[in-house]
């Protein structure tokens, strides 16, 4: 990062705010053995705070488009922020607090859902509109700190859960809550500029949603989203009940290995970004994925279940932020108003692909092997739209 760059706070803070969101989306899941031993839930009851969390985050990217621009970046922003630390403190409490603990649970989850709502939609044209030298590098290595905090919020956690014991995880809530908090401020500060600001070139919304690839765009972020979640919201417990092991090496060789090779692709896509090309990249990366899935799910080793896992983490690296350099290149006009749009889509994916893990696993026993092979039809699907993406510009070409 160029240190003479007045907008390098500004970069620093959005990275940051990734790290928010893997909190806000990771930190819950390796508690669900727990909730459901505590509060007595079922597996398929457990899918719905998952369901929920990206609920209500689809509803924010549905409906930012049309505030964000009233109450501005910064005020949206910093909100954003202000909302996930309340979500996390109010997990430790609400639960104990109210007569029925499940509706704790999804008050809390509301709250830190709309500050990562919110945050997905913000902070990508945030850096969109910061000057670089090579977009595209810079959108990657911004969601590998997604991944970076995923690890350390599972490593974190791991090690805080082996000192304090897990009953004591109302505590980390609270602590995990400073982050957002502290962050906020951090927002509150940095110079900010929209896209809008950066680029005379507009796309309108209703000439938006009539293009075609633009709806290619919104399904494969569908797919990211589906791919990345179905197996990283599932990861501990899968480790845990299918594969047989501890919690504690669960939660390192699961979600923590997941999240390592998915930062891993990431900066290795940010370094190498100029030298491939990114749609047969992406190809690859999602037979891979569907490799990866097959193997997790039908293994009965847990050596191998644990590969397949990783090897999902490596291959769905490229796959979110690939689908917002491409959207990015192929329609320069859209701003901010695409950004939430393309949110949308792939936080319908981060729903539908745990929801489906969670109620076939439910369906079948509680088999988790079985929930992970349902979600192998959205590697699948992905590989087939960039393959029809990939045959139409031939042709026209």
């Amino acid at each position: 990062m160029n240190q003479k760059n007045p907008f390098r706070t500004t970069i620093l803070a959005s990275f940051i705010g990734y790290i928010v969101q893997a909190i806000v989306n990771n930190f819950a899941p390796l508690l669900f053995l727990t909730f459901r031993s505590s509060y007595h839930l079922s597996l398929d009851r457990i899918s719905i705070l998952v369901t929920f969390n990206f609920g209500v985050q689809l509803l924010i990217d549905l409906l930012a488009s049309q505030f964000i621009g009233k109450i501005g970046y910064r005020t949206a922003i910093v909100g954003a922020h202000l909302f996930a630390g309340a979500g996390l403190i109010a997990m430790a409490v609400l639960p104990e607090l109210l007569p029925n603990a499940f509706a704790g649970l999804l008050l809390s989850v509301a709250l830190y859902a709309i500050g990562g709502g919110l945050i997905e939609v913000l902070v990508s044209p945030i850096v969109e509109a910061c000057p670089s030298d090579n977009k595209p590098a810079l959108m990657s290595l911004l969601h590998s700190f997604y991944c970076w905090g995923q690890l350390g919020v599972v490593l974190l956690s791991t090690l805080f859960f082996s000192l304090a014991g897990i009953g004591n995880w109302r505590i980390l809530s609270v602590i995990w809550a400073i982050v957002p908090l502290a962050n906020a401020v951090f927002f509150a500060r940095v110079p900010l500029r929209t896209m809008e600001e950066t680029s005379g070139e507009r796309t309108g919304l209703g000439q938006l949603v009539r293009m075609g690839s633009f709806w290619i765009m919104i399904l494969m972020m569908f797919c990211a989203g589906a791919c990345e979640l179905s197996i990283s919201q599932w990861a501990s417990a899968f480790a845990e009940s299918a594969l047989g092991i501890t919690k504690t090496l669960g939660d390192l060789l699961g979600p923590c290995l997941f999240a390592a090779l998915m930062g891993l692709s990431r900066v290795i896509h940010a370094k190498m970004s100029d030298r491939l090309r990114l749609e047969r990249y992406m190809l690859g990366c999602g037979i891979l994925c569907m490799a990866g899935y097959l193997l997790a799910s039908l293994t009965h080793l847990p050596a191998l279940g644990l590969i397949g896992c990783a090897a999902c983490g490596y291959t769905v690296g490229v796959m979110w932020p690939g689908t917002y350099s491409l959207a990015a290149r192929e329609l320069p006009g859209g701003g901010s108003a695409m950004f939430a749009l393309l949110a949308l889509g792939g936080d319908l994916g981060c729903s539908a692909g745990p929801t489906l893990v969670g109620l076939v696993s439910g369906a079948f026993g509680d088999s988790l092997k079985t929930g992970l092979l349902a979600a192998t039809v959205f590697p699948l699907l992905l590989v087939a739209v960039l393959v029809i993406r990939e045959w139409r510009h031939k042709k026209a070409a």
